[in-house]
């Protein structure tokens, strides 16, 4: 068997297709293909830009597998097609803005070294979770169309009527508390984040019509009072920035908060117990080590007892077609 340097090579240059693909969505290539423009020249008037520009810009997102080729017309490939293209109602292009955010990818390949032999972040102490900080306000101006599937699943595990109390901690964009309300309209929201933070998600509980079934809690999650009879608590994507310990303290007061019989939602990527499957979780885990101070992402066997000490009576696992999962821990 002859070996090949080809997969370090493009590892190492694997930066230049997520430029590839920042550029095209914000040229609206994506779009200008699903309106029609088929060949390089029409897709260039279209998003005015030069024509040998879109050429190699096109192919080389046909070797991503992002736009198809038949002979000199392109093609949306149909992921591209349903989450690409700015008139689809999954568009989702706008997630670029937060995952490619420069301060980010470019300190990232600076400084990850010194994030590997420390053993956590060195953007601060607490990196990304210092208070107040002002990443997670484009986080929710940007990341709330990836909601959709994951929030319609919680949505969907809570009576469609009736009189409903929820609790979204680390609200962010709100969409998982506003898809509750949504699906129930006697439904009551509490979103807890940063203030400034909540400003976005109370934008969206407006454009969704559930304004007047959602308040606000400003704060954070560890400190400020949640108050009592909880029928079902949210924790959407928080619980991987901390420890297993902090978690637990965390578990424990969302536990205190809830009715009997109230249910917790926990949103992670949980890999398998091996830890290099499936991708997504496994290597959401390198982004804790660049960004926090202790953050990870933790399997299910470490979940589960953490949530027993913290009062929990059972919780169980459910993998979404994203990748991500929900334990639902109940009282």
């Amino acid at each position: 068997m002859s070996l090949s340097p080809v997969r370090i090579f493009e590892t190492l240059r694997a930066f230049q297709e997520t430029a590839a693909l920042k550029s095209a969505i914000e040229l609206g290539v994506f779009t200008a293909v699903a309106e029609g423009a088929a060949s390089a020249a029409e897709i260039a008037s279209r998003c005015e830009a030069s024509e040998r520009g879109i050429r190699i810009l096109c192919d080389t997102l046909v070797t991503s597998g992002l736009l198809l080729k038949h002979d000199s017309s392109y093609e949306n490939a149909p992921d591209a097609a349903a989450f690409l293209n700015r008139t689809s109602p999954a568009y989702m292009g706008g997630i670029a803005e937060f995952l490619c955010d420069p301060e980010m990818t470019s300190v990232m390949l600076q400084i990850l070294t010194d994030c590997v032999r420390k053993g956590g972040t060195v953007m601060g102490a607490e990196g990304t979770v210092s208070d107040d900080n002002p990443v997670w306000i484009r986080f929710a101006r940007a990341m709330a169309p990836m909601t959709r599937p994951t929030a319609e699943f919680i949505a969907g595990q809570l009576p469609a009527s009736g009189p409903l109390k929820v609790l979204d901690i680390a609200a962010g964009h709100g969409m998982y508390g506003i898809a509750v309300a949504r699906r129930n309209p006697e439904a009551e929201i509490t979103a807890l984040d940063w203030e400034a933070v909540l400003e976005v998600a109370k934008g969206n509980a407006d454009a969704a019509g559930v304004a007047d079934r959602f308040r606000t809690i400003p704060g954070s999650a560890f400190t400020v009072d949640f108050g009592t009879g909880y029928d079902a608590i949210l924790l959407t994507n928080i619980l991987h920035h901390f420890d297993l310990a902090t978690c637990e303290s965390l578990a424990a007061k969302v536990c205190a908060a809830l009715k009997p019989g109230g249910r917790a939602f926990t949103l992670e990527f949980v890999p398998n117990e091996d830890r290099v499957g499936p991708e997504v979780p496994a290597r959401f885990a390198l982004t804790m080590l660049f960004t926090t101070a202790h953050g990870d992402a933790y399997t299910f066997a470490e979940y589960e007892p953490m949530f027993a000490r913290a009062g929990f009576a059972s919780s169980a696992v459910h993998l979404l077609e994203t990748q991500q999962s929900v334990i639902i821990s109940t009282k």
